[in-house]
């Protein structure tokens, strides 16, 4: 049989390790608030790759979406719009605030926050708009940050999957109160766990400071409510090795994700990934659709590819409205979010696959599919 090849896989050398071995001798592991550290110079380093004023790592992109929420004064019984499609976290930490995700459908060519169901879902309990740029593509930021101006709503971006994306010759964050980050495993660039917020404004900045270690302002003194969301050092030391990487890594995942859409572009039954005007996509992922298929076609397309060993997947099979927990959220049906889910298909194309590789994945899918 075939070695599978996976949907995504870190990329690793030696240089990682040497900057591990470096925090594990110096004996610092986790830098108290303010201490010159790996970590401030992630931060520094990163806030300039993304023309960000203020960058706070944190343990995990999870914790950012919490924290940014938090920042912005989202409380109990308020409410904040997410789109329905895309990952549990980014409803969870509305949740964990206490407030009420309230779920819109989605751009069915980009799978992102479409504005004008934004708009519709805006009330007087709206508090906040988390829009997601899903697969590596930013969501149209232009138009849901002016709806959100003209309510007075925080903008609180998760480019989670978007490292490196450019929209209106901006990196994600320009148009945003609060941007949020994801490091897994997975990502474009990685810490292992790990995440971001990134914001222009100093005051939200120092609450997102306190938030992520206790509330504190200095050592052992708190003045507000937090959380231990610290990132370690090995983390950071991970992270600034992988940002030396990180555009080699964004040029092979486009150079394989355009030779696979040369490739596919006969295959009449599939609606290959979009990179509209004004945006350039950070390929994360490449999510083709079987326009004219259902569930049970579509999962077996996925079963077949991965017999060829390929590590084709779904992102997502269950838009977030129609999970059980978060069913008690739902008040209507997505069917643009629903049917995405019915027919999207990811295939690999991270930098670790090769063209070779690419050639066979899409020799695989035209069998199969076309």
């Amino acid at each position: 049989m075939r070695k599978m090849i996976p949907i995504n896989a870190p990329q690793t050398d030696e240089r990682e390790i040497e900057m591990v071995t470096k925090v594990l001798k110096s004996g610092n592991l986790t830098a108290r608030v303010g201490s010159s550290s790996m970590v401030a110079d992630f931060e520094q380093a990163y806030a300039k790759l993304v023309e960000s004023k203020h960058a706070i790592a944190v343990s995990s992109g999870t914790a950012a979406l919490h924290m940014a929420l938090l920042a912005a004064g989202v409380k109990l019984n308020d409410e904040v719009i997410i789109p329905s499609f895309t990952f549990v976290a980014t409803a969870e930490a509305v949740v964990l605030c206490g407030a009420k995700p309230v779920f819109v459908d989605i751009d069915p060519l980009t799978y992102n926050l479409d504005p004008e169901e934004f708009r519709k879902a805006i009330n007087s309990k709206t508090k906040a708009l988390i829009p997601v740029d899903l697969y590596g593509l930013s969501a149209d930021m232009q138009a849901l940050s002016k709806i959100a101006r003209e309510h007075n709503l925080a903008v609180i971006e998760d480019a989670a999957q978007a490292h490196g994306a450019v929209y209106k010759r901006k990196p994600p964050g320009y148009f945003a109160d609060m941007t949020c980050w994801s490091f897994y495993a997975s990502k474009n660039m990685t810490t292992g766990e790990g995440g971001m917020i990134t914001t222009n404004n100093d005051e939200s900045a120092d609450v997102l400071r306190c938030t992520r270690s206790h509330g504190e302002k200095g050592e052992y003194v708190s003045f507000m409510l937090g959380h231990n969301y610290r990132m370690p050092e090995m983390e950071a030391a991970i992270g600034l090795t992988q940002m030396e990487k990180l555009p080699a890594f964004l040029e092979k995942r486009r150079r394989n994700a355009e030779r696979l859409t040369e490739r596919l572009s006969l295959v009449k039954r599939l609606a290959l990934p979009k990179e509209p005007e004004g945006y350039r996509h950070s390929w994360y992922l490449y999510t083709t659709r079987l326009e004219d298929g259902n569930r049970a076609e579509r999962d077996g397309t996925i079963e077949e590819l991965r017999k060829r060993g390929i590590g084709a997947t779904v992102y997502y099979g269950t838009p977030i409205h129609l999970m059980p927990f978060y069913r008690q959220f739902a008040t209507h049906n997505l069917p643009r979010a629903e049917k995405a889910s019915e027919q999207v298909i990811s295939l690999p194309i991270h930098p670790g696959v090769t063209l070779q590789e690419i050639d066979y994945i899409a020799d695989s899918v035209i069998e199969v599919v076309g």
